[in-house]
């Protein structure tokens, strides 16, 4: 994005919070779907950039509005201005975002503690009622690839070695009965990007990014957690059936978070460099799961 695009979102911004002006603006995210102003380290603007994305914007404040007195970790406070340009506001979350390297260097007690919060947010959430989550718009979360187009897109890209696994990955996904715990209402986007990680103290602070909520079979929701470790993944679901009585199926999800990778590498099959990043991962996963290359 320019310079100049910048200035007309700060534009926005100023003709709604003219308080502003002296504010420190700058640009945190610049995708597809939207842009997202920080101004002093204190607030963030989001910017829908299509039709599709100003609904999603409008569904993840009425989520969110729900949502949000029923959680323990604090997620933002979603206020939109209907501009135009449309656009929302929040007090930023206070954390940093976790990733792999972070999460393995906390002691075991900073661990333990964040699978616990994370299984309380969603064992909250999944407890919300689902009749007041589709009426604030809720949706069915988008699909994964079907194993064919997988097998099409995806499996070319990698290595012998790797198409082996990905092969036995592909029948174990297509052999899997129904969820048994059904749909929830989910978040189904808890990668360490989404969380406000306190680094200082080693707590989770809070959770961001609603875009990608809605109904979903209850396991997928633990296969995220996986990006930032599978030791993070076990300990929530662990704390999370301590919590809700529920037993979850951990093969299960190693299978979906496997079929995921896949899913993500298909999707991304003509972009090389996100698909070197979509290899990687799943040649991560492939190696913590060597059950899969026999």
């Amino acid at each position: 994005m320019t310079k100049s695009k910048l200035e007309k979102l700060r534009a926005a911004i100023l003709r709604a919070f003219p308080h502003l002006v002296t504010g420190t603006f700058k640009l945190i995210t610049d995708g597809w779907d939207s842009a997202a102003v920080d101004v002093d380290g204190k607030l963030i603007f989001k910017f829908p950039r299509s039709k599709a994305a100003r609904k999603a914007l409008r569904r993840e404040a009425a989520i969110l509005a729900i949502a949000r007195p029923a959680l323990s970790l604090a997620v933002p406070d979603l206020q939109l201005h209907k501009g135009p340009p449309l656009f929302s506001s929040h007090l930023k979350l206070k954390g940093r975002q976790i990733e792999a390297e972070d999460y393995a260097r906390l002691p075991e007690a900073a661990r333990q503690r964040l699978g616990e919060d994370l299984a309380r947010f969603y064992a909250e959430l999944h407890g919300l009622d689902p009749v007041l989550m589709k009426a604030a718009g809720a949706e069915p979360v988008s699909d994964w690839h079907e194993a064919e187009t997988i097998r099409e897109n995806a499996l070319p890209l990698l290595s012998h070695k790797l198409r082996r696994v990905a092969r036995h990955v592909i029948e174990a996904h297509e052999r899997l009965p129904p969820d048994p715990h059904g749909l929830i209402f989910g978040f189904f986007d808890g990668h360490g990007w989404n969380m406000a990680f306190d680094r200082k103290r080693e707590r989770l602070r809070g959770v961001y990014d609603f875009a990608d909520s809605g109904f979903g079979p209850l396991h997928e929701d633990f296969t995220y957690s996986n990006a930032i470790s599978s030791d993070l993944t076990s300990k929530i679901v662990s704390a999370y059936e301590k919590l809700t009585g529920r037993t979850l199926d951990r093969r299960r999800i190693d299978i979906l978070t496997g079929y995921h990778h896949l899913s993500e590498l298909a999707d991304f099959a003509e972009d090389i460099g996100r698909a070197k990043d979509m290899r990687r991962n799943f040649k991560a996963w492939a190696k913590e799961h060597a059950d899969f290359s026999a």
